[in-house]
């Protein structure tokens, strides 16, 4: 087998030794091709395979061996298991084409290296000329071999017929059924008399395909006798009409038939036997595809059956196991004939019977019997111990006693197994020892080699009834010593790795079916067979092995992920849609209809449709009636059932973890989902409110949760992981994220509206607000921004989420502030001059027309102000929507506690440490850390701190100075019922504070004294604007008055008694009186 395995794999181009296609070899391979084999040689000629494989045969015929399988079955089973070996690795060679470049490569080789060629390749090349036409000379070598290659595989009648019974009669017999016999169900298995019938153990070890291999390609290499032996001749037909391809190696077939008729062609008076072989090709061409489709019905079925019963009862095992192997072998042999078949199907009128897209059932009961198997190893064993010591020893014994003339070396070895059972015990299972009874079957295979030859003392043909015991007493020291092996020989379908796309096709037809959806686990756990079909001879293809088996395994798993996860998603999709027709929102047209019906209005015409209400998809008048929801739920249970096969398997190493896919399916799936339910649209920059969008999201996690009453697997850990991606600004898979997005959304749409005051900034509603204008807006500011709103976007991307919409938005600050020190730098000196002579009204004059771009200041101020603000907003509503109060009750107290606790005096590095954690938890702290570090980001190289210094004191003294300006604008007015400006002024104390704060605490300056200047300044230019009664400037000053009020009010450094030193109070609430005269109050 190994040397068959070598030779196969020099077929394949990944496995081909990478010399054979290289150019520069091409013309010495060339020339070897022309001249194989005479090629000068020197030495000795030494016997390869085919002398060593004619010498046994020729001694077995010297021997005059007996060969019956139902006798010396081990004996007559290697017999023809040499013979069709090596007539399968002669053909498999004849079909390498490279064979003779490789053979007379080597040879130069090892005659340039050793100076000499090597001893077997002569006869090697002699070999391969003459089997470059295999059939005709392997006929001739078997022509001497022809009376013991008839008699063994005549002895296969015994077994064949019964194994090649149609599926009717298999039913009427009720194979494999234990039910059909319930007084018997204790019984052995085919233990009803001393005389043991070997039928049963056949049956597990003779395979069909071996069967079938043994049968069409014996009776090939022995045409002779069926001319002559009538039994040969039918056992031949039987083999000829079951299939239409025999196994050479792996997915190397023969197609028998026309290789019997090309053969028997060459050969005088075979016309009948063509004949024969046109009728059988026929009649496999017409029956045998319905007919092994009858019998996969019936085996699942049948295997169902047996599996639900030995679930149920276990201890059954002991005396049915063999029901299980007989089962699995069936099982096997009708999977491995379908495979071959399918691969090579001919052009017929029933190409359906080549189609089995119920594949998945059959291959999960055979794995599900497997695993039953190996879980109560130790019932199988108990039992079996206890038989072969308190049954199986006295019957043999008996058996020996029986014996008249028994020589003394048969008769030591009969001894030591009788002596060897007698002294089994259970307590040696219950001990958990170890063991083995290899040395047993070898003796029992060497007493059969001595009683089977011509003249043996003890003819065993004589003492069939020893035979019978002893195959017997072979079976069950395998169920205590072998059951793995056992398993692999009976349910071993390694050879779909070599059968890729026919293995694909089986798992895709058996997709499409509801009712195997719940098998489909299946096909990836046959995937641990592959690792079995490997030899340790040639380690070059175990790698190719291994990742053609992952590939096919995780192809599976990825498959029924995907069909679990869609499922799962579209009833989160319907029961979100159900969700949504609940909300609030779609309420109006039912009270519309509740005030026409109480108004006693007319009712609406005939034709017109009336709205079903929520919930009207539950009431049924009829049960049978079948939704689509009904349909997905029943195709979730089925899905989720083929999970519940096995938590985890082995492939080459690699451990399986199948619900891992599923839950990377539905992680990637559900991120997808979140992005497309946030419905942006970069063009249009329309969004989704995220009070929608988490009423949504809490739709499908509700929804997820219940998968989890279908299937072992953590949902919870599954969301939490979705959701925190969602935090983030790309998600593991490198996509966009509803953070990204919204992130996008309010920079690019609110706060740029915001900043050219086509959005107004309200604060005594807590949003933002449109101004009145004659073009309608694109969207309503206040459904994006209010409280509600901007707790449900804080609860949807969180901490982390904020944190990346906060860096962002000081992007924006950062470059306004840049803008603002280079209009700074370009009015120096005349702010110089301006801050030294605040109080002298006249030089300010002056000066004051010298200076430039006062409004520029003033706007920019504004876009920081009011982006700042919006952030204040949303920090507000991450603490406010007691999210990090909900996960982390005991971490928010020491939090702020923490705040308060920090003092001036403390490190500025300890403080913004604290204020950066507080801020992170939504509190407001008086230093904003992250504008901190953004401004100290900014610092380069070529200023130095002094410098910086200098800069931000003549900005607020800019700032100042500028302030009176406002007054001009029309829009400067205050509005009682938004709290602010309607240019959004109001802005600038949050702007200047903060800014302030954030400027000189970077520049480690104090910062109550630089804001108390600005004070001063603020306080001296405003108090002229008030002198100036007749000029327009006085237009909005009230307005203006109070701004320096909202300043003082929003800084912690600066108070009203410092406010109040240089403002008079007076002025301050004459201007709170003029600008709420024109408001008008309304009552209820």
């Amino acid at each position: 087998a190994s040397l068959r395995i070598q030779i196969y794999c020099l077929k394949y181009p990944k496995l081909r030794p990478s010399f054979l296609t290289d150019k520069a070899m091409e013309s010495a391979i060339k020339y070897i091709n022309k001249k194989f084999p005479n090629i000068d040689f020197r030495g000795n000629i030494e016997i390869t395979l085919e002398d060593h494989v004619y010498e046994l045969l020729n001694t077995i015929d010297a021997c005059q061996c007996f060969f019956n399988i139902a006798i010396n079955f081990d004996f007559t089973k290697n017999y023809l298991d040499l013979i069709i070996t090596y007539t399968s690795v002669i053909v498999t060679l004849s079909r390498i084409d490279d064979k003779k470049a490789l053979v007379g490569m080597f040879n130069c080789a090892h005659e340039m290296s050793n100076g000499s060629s090597d001893p077997s390749y002569p006869r090697l090349g002699q070999m391969f000329v003459e089997y470059e036409h295999p059939w005709k000379k392997l006929t001739e070598e078997f022509g001497p071999h022809t009376r013991s290659v008839t008699a063994a595989l005549v002895s296969l009648n015994m077994v064949y017929p019964r194994r090649n019974l149609p599926a009717e009669q298999w039913r009427s017999a009720q194979l494999l059924s234990l039910l059909s016999a319930p007084a018997a169900m204790l019984e052995p298995a085919c233990c009803n008399t001393v005389s043991l019938p070997s039928r049963h153990l056949l049956y597990l070890s003779l395979a069909e395909g071996e069967r079938e291999r043994k049968g069409g390609i014996g009776f090939l290499l022995c045409h002779t006798s069926l001319n002559t032996n009538q039994a040969s001749q039918e056992l031949w037909k039987m083999a000829l009409r079951s299939g239409l391809y025999l196994t050479l190696t792996r997915d190397e077939v023969l197609n028998i038939h026309k290789v019997s008729e090309d053969l028997f062609d060459c050969f005088k008076g075979y016309s009948k036997r063509i004949a024969d072989i046109k009728e059988c090709r026929e009649h496999a061409l017409v029956n045998s595809g319905a007919m092994h489709r009858e019998r996969r019905h019936f085996l699942r079925g049948a295997l169902k059956e047996l599996f639900k019963v030995l679930e149920d009862e276990p201890g059954l095992l002991g005396p049915k196991a063999l029901f299980v192997f007989m089962a699995l072998s069936f099982s096997r042999d009708e999977v491995l004939w379908l495979v071959r078949h399918s691969e090579n199907m001919p052009k017929i009128k029933t190409p359906d019977d080549y189609i089995d897209n119920q594949m998945a059932e059959l291959l999960f009961y055979m794995e599900k019997l497997r695993g039953l198997m190996k879980k109560y190893n130790h019932v199988v064993q108990r039992y079996h111990v206890q038989y072969l010591a308190q049954f199986d020893a006295l019957v043999l014994n008996d058996t020996i006693q029986n014996i008249y003339v028994c020589p003394e070396e048969e008769s030591v070895l009969m001894s030591s197994f009788v002596s060897n059972l007698s002294a089994l015990s259970v307590k040696q299972v219950e001990n958990k020892e170890e063991f083995d009874f290899r040395a047993l079957r070898l003796d029992w295979l060497r007493l059969q080699a001595y009683t089977s030859v011509n003249k043996a003392p003890l003819p065993i043909k004589d003492y069939t009834d020893l035979a019978k015991v002893m195959n017997m007493i072979q079976f069950h020291t395998r169920m205590v010593d072998s059951v793995e092996e056992l398993l692999q020989e009976t349910s071993e379908v390694s050879i779909l790795c070599f059968y890729p796309r026919v293995f694909e096709k089986m798992f895709c037809q058996s997709s499409e079916e509801m009712t195997m959806k719940r098998y489909l686990m299946a096909f990836p756990l046959v995937c641990t067979h592959f690792s079995q079909c490997g030899h340790p001879i040639c380690p070059e293809e175990v790698k190719a092995m291994e990742k053609r088996s992952l590939r096919l395994c995780v192809t599976f798993l990825e498959q029924i992920a995907k069909l679990t996860s869609t499922v799962v998603l579209e009833i989160c999709a319907e029961q979100c849609n159900l969700n949504d027709q609940l909300q609030p929102k779609h309420c109006a047209e039912t009270i519309s209809a509740a005030r026409h019906r109480k108004q006693k209005k007319p009712v609406p015409k005939k034709g017109e449709v009336q709205k079903e209400k929520p919930g009207a998809e539950s009431l049924r008048k009829d049960r049978s009636v079948v939704t689509n929801v009904d349909k997905m739920h029943l195709m979730l249970t089925e899905l989720c059932t083929c999970f519940s096969l096995c938590s985890d398997f082995i492939v080459f190493d690699h451990i399986i973890v199948p619900t891992e896919f599923l839950l990377s399916h539905l992680e990637i799936r559900l991120s997808e989902i979140i992005v497309r339910m946030a419905n942006y649209n970069q063009t249009t920059q329309e969004i989704a409110r995220p009070s929608d969008l988490l009423t949504k999201l809490r739709a499908y996690t509700a929804s997820l949760h219940s998968l989890s009453g279908y299937i072992n697997v953590d949902v919870t850990r599954l969301v939490k992981s979705v959701l925190l991606q969602q935090t983030q600004p790309l998600d593991s898979r490198g996509g966009p994220t509803m953070t990204t997005l919204y992130t996008n959304w309010y920079l690019e749409s609110l706060l740029r509206q915001a900043s050219n005051s086509l959005i107004v900034h309200c604060p005594t509603m807590h949003c933002f607000v449109n101004q009145t204008t004659d073009n309608d807006p694109s969207f309503r500011a206040e459904e994006f921004s209010d409280i509600s709103e901007l707790q449900a976007l804080a609860e949807l991307i969180g901490p982390y989420g904020l944190k990346f919409l906060s860096e962002n938005l000081m992007w924006h600050i950062t470059s306004q502030i840049s803008e603002l020190k280079k209009l700074v730098i370009e009015n120096m000196d005349v702010l110089v001059q301006m801050k030294n002579n605040f109080d002298k009204p006249e030089e300010m004059a002056n000066l004051k027309k010298r200076l430039t771009g006062g409004e520029n200041v003033l706007k920019r101020m504004t876009i920081i102000g009011v982006i700042l603000s919006f952030r204040s907003m949303a920090q507000d509503c991450l603490k406010d929507v007691m999210i990090l109060l909900k996960h982390c009750p005991y971490l928010m107290g020491p939090i702020e506690c923490l705040r308060d606790f920090i003092s001036p005096e403390d490190d500025i590095k300890v403080t913004l440490s604290i204020f950066e954690l507080a801020s992170a938890a939504g509190y407001t702290c008086d230093i904003d850390p992250t504008l901190v570090t953004a401004i100290a980001n900014m610092q380069t190289d070529n200023t130095s701190v002094d410098e910086e210094y200098k800069l931000s004191c003549l900005l607020l003294a800019y700032i100042a100075v500028s302030l009176p300006t406002l007054a001009l604008d029309p829009n400067s007015l205050y509005s009682r019922e938004h709290g602010g400006h309607n240019n959004n002024i109001h802005c600038l104390a949050t702007a200047i504070n903060q800014l302030a704060a954030a400027m000189f605490t970077v520049q480690n300056k104090n910062i109550a004294q630089q804001l108390k200047e600005f004070l001063l300044m603020a306080s001296s230019t405003l108090l002229q604007l008030g002198q100036n009664v007749e000029r327009m400037e006085s237009k909005n000053r009230e307005s203006i008055y109070l701004l320096l009020h909202m300043i003082v009010e929003e800084s912690p450094f600066l108070s009203q008694d410092m406010l109040e030193s240089c403002f008079p109070y007076v002025l301050l609430r004459n201007a709170y009186r003029e600008v709420y005269r024109s408001f008008i109050v309304t009552l209820g």
